[in-house]
């Protein structure tokens, strides 16, 4: 691609994330399936490709009036195969990947694991369901369809009297009903895997080495925002799938072994943390790019030259997010229809396990990544700071209150407010007339102290008598700082986040998790725009309008309570940062 799109054109939709993979229907054993045309491998004949198809203006202009879209027949093949099926008289499934939280009465409610019955799906971001005697809209991104849609509410396989399993009914030879099951998983666990491959490769061929070549038009920092480890995730899937292929047992897809491949590669799967990490920067830099016509035909061109599916680039980049989420998902529905005497159900059984260990590690990093912006707002509204930035050393505050520190020589007692992050406490003082303004005074290296629990009573080195009080001693140099607290309970509050702490930096060292310099400078940064111009410190939520920016306007006007990034299982924990600190008033101006 030699330059940007020149001619008039009406703006470009750019159309949300499909549901599952922008692919088609993933789903094993429905009366149809969609899929976009599979390209072969090879990398891109950029003087071939021109000569074949003419220039970028041609090709746009025949891809407009040919009103052509590739996979997606009408603009969304899944959602005419689902509508088919739902006109058929046949039920139609889903299974959340998200909560889905809402105040709204037309919207409806969920969490992520739900079994949503589809009752209308003719609009592409919003479709209809129920749950029990509940409907409403639900977006679409959400949920995953169902693998096995003709099975039962009720689990298989049946009970008949006596409790014994009824395996009477069978499919093919031999097969039962369950292994019919377990077929239709494995089958759509390797289908979904060789569809997410050419994904991969599309995204990688079709959009980065493209761009690579105009560095009049990106910089190697904006690429590396917008695709972030993408190419790493591509060479890691690659050996993943191969993995899969050779487990796979074409004739008899039931007696399949895949589970060791995924406990195999449960280590490179924590990749996917610092993509999903830096999904948030590359919606906001796409945002922004985006709003000039010059790359909304760029990503376009891309698109077609590629032969992808009519999504734009933001959904593409959506899909690997999506994918780690669906692992656990699978993996459960897998183990549902495992024999316990199958030769593969322990190492699906430990591959569930993995993955969802994996999701949660996915999630705890996420949580630390969005604190960060968080402990960067609250050190720039400190007075008179000195010495190094906390996130330097630090990531997550771990408990914060008001505390007597007594000092040598005279023993005198000054009240002050500490903050304990990993690696550090920070003490800070209250002004005489404006409490809600505070002073940095001083810091201690949590990693040279040890904690030692006071008795009430006289201390014998500080010759004073002492209440609910505690030592910090340095094994370095000696030192030795005593703190007391108003109340016993507040004590011991005190010496549990002290042992979260410790135990907080080895699980850091333990799992390798660290800030780079870029997002450390990056927040510092926000946070010293926001200050200075004046801003309430506070996060503002993430990017809904850039996720759900299009909608029908008969359906819900309000965004999704929950957000997309949310890992499906298990849930992350909501964030105690702003808990732990809402005792003081300088967030409340």
């Amino acid at each position: 691609i030699t330059s940007p799109v020149a001619f008039d054109i009406l703006p470009l939709k750019l159309h949300p994330f499909s549901q599952s993979t922008p692919t088609g229907l993933d789903c094993v054993g429905w009366k149809r399936r969609i899929s976009a045309p599979v390209i072969t491998d090879g990398a891109l004949d950029k003087p071939a490709l021109t000569d074949d198809v003419g220039s970028e203006e041609d090709l746009y202009e025949d891809f407009r009036g040919s009103n052509h879209r590739y996979g997606h027949p009408g603009g969304g093949g899944e959602q005419l195969a689902i509508n088919e099926l739902i006109s058929d008289g046949s039920v139609v499934y889903a299974e959340a990947l998200w909560d889905h939280v809402t105040m709204d009465d037309q919207e409806l409610g969920f969490k992520a694991g739900d079994v949503i019955e589809v009752m209308d799906a003719t609009n592409k971001e919003w479709w209809w369901g129920r749950i029990l005697d509940s409907e409403g809209w639900f977006p679409a991104s959400f949920v995953r369809l169902r693998v096995n849609q003709d099975e039962p509410m009720e689990d298989y396989p049946l009970k008949v009297e006596g409790g014994k399993e009824d395996d009477s009914r069978r499919f093919g030879m031999g097969q039962t009903t369950k292994d019919q099951m377990r077929t239709n998983v494995i089958n759509e666990i390797i289908s979904t895997e060789r569809d997410y491959i050419k994904h991969l490769k599309d995204i990688c061929e079709g959009y980065i080495k493209q761009c690579r070549k105009r560095a009049d038009m990106f910089t190697e920092e904006q690429l590396k925002t917008i695709f972030g480890n993408i190419e790493d995730i591509y060479r890691c899937q690659k050996k993943f799938v191969k993995a899969l292929e050779k487990k796979f047992n074409k004739d008899h897809p039931h007696l399949s072994e895949v589970g060791s491949c995924f406990l195999e590669y449960q280590t490179e799967f924590q990749i996917y943390s610092e993509y999903c990490n830096n999904h948030p920067n590359a919606c906001m830099e796409l945002s922004r790019l985006t709003k000039v016509n010059k790359y909304v035909y760029f990503f376009e061109a891309c698109r077609l030259l590629q032969k992808m599916i009519d999504i734009s680039l933001d959904g593409f980049l959506l899909t690997p997010v999506q994918k780690i989420c669906k692992y656990p998902l699978q993996l459960a529905e897998l183990l549902k229809y495992t024999n316990p005497q199958h030769r593969d159900f322990k190492d699906v059984e430990a591959a569930l396990n993995a993955m969802k260990n994996v999701a949660r590690l996915i999630n705890e990093r996420k949580r630390r990544l969005e604190n960060i912006d968080k402990i960067a707002q609250w050190q720039s509204s400190i007075e008179d700071w000195e010495g190094e930035d906390v996130l330097v050393r630090s990531s997550e505050l771990i408990y914060s209150g008001e505390l007597a520190k007594i000092s040598h020589p005279q023993a005198k007692s000054q009240q002050r407010m500490f903050f304990l992050f990993d690696h550090q406490l920070v003490c800070c003082k209250k002004d005489l007339l404006r409490r809600d303004i505070l002073y940095y005074k001083s810091r201690i290296n949590m990693d040279d102290m040890e904690i030692l629990d006071v008795e009430d009573g006289k201390d014998k080195d500080f010759n004073i008598s002492v209440k609910n009080a505690f030592k910090l001693h340095c094994r370095d140099t000696e030192e030795i700082h005593l703190f007391c607290a108003k109340k016993p309970e507040q004590k011991q509050r005190w010496l549990k986040a002290f042992e979260n702490e410790r135990r907080q930096v080895q699980l850091d060292q333990e799992t390798g998790f660290s800030i780079t310099e870029v997002q450390k400078k990056q927040a510092m940064l926000n946070a010293s725009k926001q200050h200075h111009a004046g801003k309430p410190k506070a996060v503002t939520r993430p990017y809904y309008d850039f996720l759900m920016r299009q909608k029908h306007p008969t359906l819900p006007t309000t965004l999704p309570q929950q957000q997309v990034f949310m890992l499906a299982e298990p849930k992350r924990k909501p964030s105690n940062f702003w808990q732990n600190i809402s005792r003081l008033t300088p967030f409340r101006k």
